[in-house]
């Protein structure tokens, strides 16, 4: 249907409460235009040429303006039932359509109706905390003014069916946190657009009241278009931080701020360089169209702020961001919105600065996360060289190149070349250090062969000599056998164990019969002791007295001592100790017998006394001669025999 027919559907009459809750919605999603009430007559604007298939309104039948209109209330089950919350949908359900309302009638009609009683609205709650997913910026801006007719700093005309009551100038509520409006009798003042409210929340639970649904009303005859007044829109995402960044102004908040639109519905917006076109708006009361290219702006307002609060949480690619919003800036000279394009892209050039710097940064990041891997990647393969070059330890080192290789592969973030340069560090070092744990364990199964052998052979002459009865030298064989055995190195385990118990087996077989042998031969000897011990108790009665006797009787025993045999060795020297002593005494008997009967021993003792006899008669005659100094000479030599005669003489008295 071409744009300039007089025919078409007209516009729908929306419930005010739906609006807003819709409208809450819309800027949950920030996508505006997909879930506002009214899509249907967003979808016919078009900039500059629009759809032939959009719907016009009829040229006699304009949208009868909302303001005017009595308030329309959805029937239980479509719109708020009593009892539920009013709150948007936190999920970004689609809006439940409100049921087409009665035609409208003319405004002298309307004022002529009775007036449907307002309903109070109930104190608004303090806004709950807001969740991280339902803030998009730090310090929001400030949202737009609820009440539709006027901009931000003026009130709207009381209108006592349609108005719809704000909240409190002085604490503005986020459009999230704001109770369904009720109506009222005029409308307060928009707050400054300088007010930082509270960061927005989900509103808290609260029924919302019943309205009775109004009688029909027959539709109103044709007129001029009237001036339609704005329908509360979506508050923008907030800032990050107004301080730091550039602030943007809601352009819904006040359309004919940023653009106007003419007569016939062309739709203008100014920029630094002038006025340029962005649409057409042939669907219904020009001041639509224009609200209509301001939500749209809006919309890409709150898809930039959701950019950079992403940007600043970290939660998003920064090169995504950078991309985006290079993207948004570039098309920003045709953009088909209405709304301050110079402050945007102030903003825009703020947050591709931003994403420049993160994106810089991130990249920073993965240098050194790059650095970080291959340096430890780096130090696996030195630490695995070292081990193939060096370990001795093979159970432990081939555990350690099992947790190297493990953590080897946890390890990212390295570009391909670099990656495979130290990979085939790492496999060569392992490969060698394989290679030479597998030399090892050859040589030690070529040694465990040559033990195997060895060991057979020690084992088959230790069976030999289980059999003999040579005891001492067969017993020092096998003490020869056990010390060759150990030399002889370990075989494989199974063959080790069997050998060793054919070996033990012939061992402790020729050591148990000579035991049996000993146990016997120590009774034997046990009983030989007791003779020997009998036999000293008769040597040690031996009388000494008459010596010959003696060494006669003592050499009768000797004989009889040497016939009873061996005793137990532990028996031996004290038994050899006694006869010892017997023998002694005899011995001592005859050395005495002897010395008193020795006349060498008398003709010694003779030769001094005559010696001393001479001495004495030479000193006599010295005397009677008169000389006295040969008398005491005489005397002297005198005096020394006798001392040699008196020890004489004891000598031969104690024999």
């Amino acid at each position: 249907m071409s744009e300039h027919q007089g025919s078409g559907t007209p516009e729908p009459v929306e419930d005010r409460t739906s609006d807003q809750e819709q409208v809450v919605r819309t800027w949950a999603h920030g996508a505006g235009a997909g879930a506002e009430p009214g899509a249907d007559v967003e979808a016919a604007a078009t900039a500059p040429a629009f759809d032939a298939d959009s719907p016009v309104h009829p040229t006699g039948a304009p949208t009868p303006d909302p303001a005017d209109s009595a308030p329309v209330t959805q029937p239980p089950g479509v719109g708020d039932a009593p009892g539920e919350p009013a709150a948007p949908d936190a999920a970004g359900a689609a809006p439940v359509p409100a049921p087409p309302p009665a035609p409208a009638p003319p405004s002298d009609a309307a004022d002529a109706a009775p007036p449907v009683p307002p309903v109070p609205a109930p104190p608004a709650p303090p806004a709950p905390p807001v969740p991280e997913a339902t803030t998009a910026h730090a310090d929001p801006v400030p949202p737009p003014p609820v009440h539709p007719g006027a901009p931000a700093a003026e009130p709207a005309p009381a209108a006592p069916t349609a108005d719809l009551t704000q909240a409190p100038a002085a604490d503005p509520a986020p459009l999230g946190d704001r109770p369904v409006p009720a109506p009222g009798p005029a409308a307060v003042p928009a707050p400054p657009q300088d007010a930082r409210p509270p960061v927005p929340g989900p509103p808290p639970a609260r029924p919302a009241p019943p309205r009775p649904a109004p009688p029909p009303r027959p539709a109103p005859p044709a007129r001029p278009a009237p001036q339609a007044a704005p329908r509360p829109e979506p508050a923008p995402a907030p800032v990050v931080d107004p301080l730091a960044h550039s602030s943007v102004a809601v352009a819904s908040a006040d359309p004919g701020r940023w653009g106007r639109v003419d007569a016939e519905g062309t739709i203008y917006v100014r920029t630094a360089d002038g006025e340029r076109v962005v649409g057409s708006w042939q669907a219904g009361a020009p001041e639509e169209g224009l609200a209509h290219f301001a939500r749209r702006f809006d919309d890409m307002l709150t898809e930039v702020e959701l950019l950079a609060t992403r940007l600043a949480a970290g939660g998003g690619d920064p090169k995504h961001t950078l991309s985006s919003a290079k993207s948004i800036r570039d098309g920003l000279d045709d953009a088909t919105v209405v709304g301050d394009l110079v402050g945007l892209r102030a903003r825009l050039d703020e947050l591709v600065a931003e994403a420049d710097a993160a994106v810089g940064a991130a990249r920073s990041a993965r240098d050194a996360q790059r650095s970080a891997a291959v340096a430890r990647k780096e130090a696996l393969a030195a630490e695995a060289e070292v081990l193939a070059a060096e370990a001795t330890q093979w159970k432990q080192a081939g555990d350690r190149f099992k947790s190297i290789l493990d953590e080897w592969r946890t390890i990212r973030g390295i570009d391909r070349k670099t990656d495979e340069l130290l990979w085939k560090r790492f496999s060569k070092a392992r490969e060698s250090f394989n290679r030479r744990r597998g030399s090892h364990f050859a040589d030690l199964d070529r040694q465990r062969a040559a033990a195997k052998a060895r060991k057979e052979e020690l084992a088959l002459e230790a069976e030999k000599l289980a059999d003999s009865d040579d005891w001492g030298p067969t017993a020092a064989r096998f003490r020869d056998l056990m010390a060759e055995w150990k030399a002889a190195g370990r075989a494989q385990k199974e063959a080790d164990d069997a050998l060793w118990q054919r070996f033990r087996t012939a061992q402790d077989a020729f050591f148990a019969r000579r035991s049996d042998t000993f146990a016997e031969r120590d009774a034997e000897f046990a009983a030989n002791a007791e003779a020997k011990k009998a036999l000293l108790v008769e040597a040690e009665r031996i009388d000494t007295s008459d010596p010959a006797a003696a060494r006669a009787a003592l050499r009768t025993i000797q004989e009889r001592w040497e016939e009873i045999g061996k005793v137990p060795r532990d028996e031996i020297r004290p038994l050899e100790a006694r006869l010892r002593a017997v023998e002694e005494k005899v011995r001592d008997a005859a050395d005495r017998q002897w010395q008193r009967t020795d006349p060498e021993a008398e003709a010694r003792v003779a030769q001094f006394r005559e010696r001393v006899a001479q001495f004495e008669a030479q000193a006599e005659k010295a005397r009677a001669a008169g000389d006295t100094r040969r008398a005491e000479q005489a005397e002297s030599q005198a005096g020394q025999w006798r001392e040699w005669l008196a020890t004489a003489e004891q000598a031969v008295q104690h024999r």
